[in-house]
């Protein structure tokens, strides 16, 4: 009885395929097995679902709507009346700036419908352009969340993290991805951008903005991708960009690769029309 059950184990054991076996392929051996499994799947499937094109939007992940932050403000500042001490100032003075943050969750929403509404009309299907996040809560779920409301379909490009990332709901599911490699993750932001909206972020949306720019200004990418920063308070308040030429770290045609805007007409239509001009004519 022993000898048949050892025999059975060490048939299931030589039975079972190489490529099946789940301690090897998270395993560090298997590690160049799990990037190209990252780089392959969403090939496969965008190449499926005839997606070419993104509008890649970043942003906070700290930022929530307008309506969630003036609730939380509003309860802040009940509390803050009722104390008798100022315990409550500190976190006052954050959920006012949480609520002033939120009128840009509330723009990249906007922006993204209106892109996306205008892209439907396209009359073919692998010339349009798809809204694309990095799938996360704050100012990726407010892009989603535009497409959405148009009824359209967007990407999202998530990443496996211990804080922040959580899946935001208005994703396509069947055209979203989750990742472990920041730099896998980072190739499909970039391979099929046609162009990238940046709103106000910390250091994750900093990393990818400034990649892109030194990519395009290294020539490393040929194609046109315009790129809008959003919010001319928070970027001129966070840059001086003047400063970097003045110092010659950056030639002066180097501001040419982005332009700043504060009106989500404005910046649609120079979206719309650099589009238009560079990859419908």
């Amino acid at each position: 009885m022993i000898k048949n059950n050892k025999s059975k184990h060490i048939s299931n054991f030589i039975n079972e395929k190489t490529y099946k076996n789940q301690d090897f392929l998270n395993s560090p051996e298997a590690r160049h097995i799990r990037i190209l499994c990252e780089l392959t799947a969403p090939k496969q499937r965008f190449e499926e679902q005839q997606i070419e094109n993104t509008v890649v939007f970043f942003g906070s992940a700290r930022s929530v709507s307008m309506e969630e932050a003036q609730k939380k403000l509003a309860a802040i500042k009940s509390d803050l009346e009722e104390s008798k001490t100022d315990d409550l100032k500190e976190e006052y003075e954050k959920a006012k700036m949480q609520v002033k943050l939120s009128e840009y969750y509330e723009a990249s929403v906007s922006l993204a419908e209106k892109l996306t509404r205008w892209s439907l009309n396209i009359p073919q299907k692998e010339n349009r352009f798809y809204v694309c996040s990095g799938g996360g809560p704050g100012m990726m779920e407010a892009s989603n969340r535009g497409a959405a409301n148009a009824n359209g379909r967007s990407v999202g490009l998530n990443i496996s993290l211990p804080f922040e990332q959580s899946p935001n709901p208005f994703q396509s599911p069947d055209i979203s991805f989750v990742f472990h490699y920041f730099f896998i993750r980072k190739f499909w932001f970039a391979y099929l951008a046609k162009g990238l909206v940046v709103f106000p972020g910390g250091f994750g949306t900093m990393d990818e903005l400034f990649e892109v720019l030194t990519l395009i200004q290294t020539k490393k990418i040929h194609k046109v991708v315009p790129i809008i920063l959003f919010g001319k308070e928070f970027w001129e308040g966070f840059i001086n960009f003047d400063h970097l030429v003045k110092w010659g770290v950056i030639g002066e045609t180097d501001l040419n690769l982005f332009k700043i805007f504060d009106d989500v007409d404005e910046a649609f239509e120079y979206l719309k029309d650099t589009l238009t001009k560079e990859y419908l004519l």
